[in-house]
């Protein structure tokens, strides 16, 4: 609470500053980059978007006063640098960025524009900052799930699956930071231990549709855990559907899939981080150091189930857990 009562300070004053200047000469258009890491054709991440676009325009960056460059997740990995080096060469007076992806080619790109990312897993770990409390550098932001997650969403797995055996934690090697989360999972404790962890990373479409059709085999004895990934958010109705067909029990970490048909999903309130990032954005435009602002992670999650679909697995979610989920699909 202490932190964001700062926080909230530190916003407060950079409402109140550019006041007299802007009173004595015309302010200066700013430029915010953006690097989605969805594609431009999802309509969550035009959701996501349009959250932060908002949370700008509540603190008073209009299109007059500021202008938003954004860049959408390519197809092609390769293209990535690219699409950054072209944003940088515009010169933007901060940086907000959306997967890890696109974190590592801004962090060899620029060590003096300000950024903010946004939902990104283990940001010490993947070396973004030296800390969450003092990040350092030119760089603050909005963490994601934790490590611990893992341990969770493999609970809730077996909270509503307790036939499960196995469990495959999915990733894309490329575009997710997952080990910790897996090694979170493979020591908690309360699972049996009789229960085993695999990790499964997919590269293609082809290799995805080849694990869940596997597993399918095992009939309801072996169960998907999807990691937070751009790669597969963008293919999350894939997911759903190839799970449905192989009647596979998986756990997302995005609401939308257990709304589209997924069985469960327990994550982030992706649109509140969003909103909420524009708070760090207005800080830098009105001449914060990146460096000391504390990255601040997330404290609301959702818990959804699908009712449905856990009776067309022949599951009976039990009461204490439709009990604490936040919405159940029936």
């Amino acid at each position: 609470m202490k932190r964001r009562s700062i926080i909230r300070s530190m916003i407060g004053a950079a409402a109140v500053a550019p006041v007299g200047a802007r009173a004595q000469q015309p302010e200066r258009r700013r430029r915010i980059g953006v690097l989605m890491g969805r594609s431009a054709d999802d309509p969550e991440g035009r959701a996501y978007h349009d959250a932060l676009r908002q949370g700008l325009e509540r603190l008073g960056w209009t299109p007059t006063r500021a202008e938003i460059e954004t860049r959408w997740l390519p197809s092609d990995s390769g293209k990535v640098r690219a699409q950054v080096d072209e944003l940088i060469t515009l010169q933007p007076d901060v940086l907000a960025v959306v997967a890890s992806v696109y974190m590592r080619a801004v962090r060899e790109a620029t060590t003096t524009i300000p950024i903010v990312f946004i939902i990104i897993a283990d940001p010490v770990a993947q070396g973004f900052v030296a800390s969450l409390a003092r990040p350092g550098g030119n760089v603050t932001g909005f963490g994601a799930e934790e490590a611990s997650m893992g341990g969770k969403w493999l609970e809730l797995l077996l909270e509503i699956a307790p036939r499960v055996e196995r469990a495959h934690f999915v990733f894309n090697p490329s575009t997710a930071a997952t080990p910790a989360m897996f090694q979170s999972a493979a020591a908690t404790g309360g699972v049996p231990a009789t229960v085993s962890r695999i990790v499964s990373p997919v590269s293609s479409e082809t290799e995805l549709e080849r694990l869940v059709a596997e597993v399918g085999r095992a009939q309801g004895r072996t169960g998907l855990i999807i990691q937070p990934d751009p790669w597969l958010f963008t293919r999350r109705r894939m997911v759903v559907d190839q799970a449905a067909r192989h009647a596979v029990p998986t756990i997302y970490p995005y609401r939308d899939c257990a709304e589209a048909g997924g069985l469960i999903s327990f994550g982030l309130d992706r649109l509140d981080i969003f909103r909420r990032s524009a708070t760090y954005i207005h800080l830098l435009l009105n001449g914060a150091n990146a460096g000391e602002l504390p990255v601040q992670m997330p404290s609301r999650f959702e818990l959804v189930v699908n009712l449905r679909t856990a009776r067309a697995l022949g599951l009976s979610p039990p009461p204490a857990l439709l009990g604490r989920a936040d919405e159940v699909i029936d």
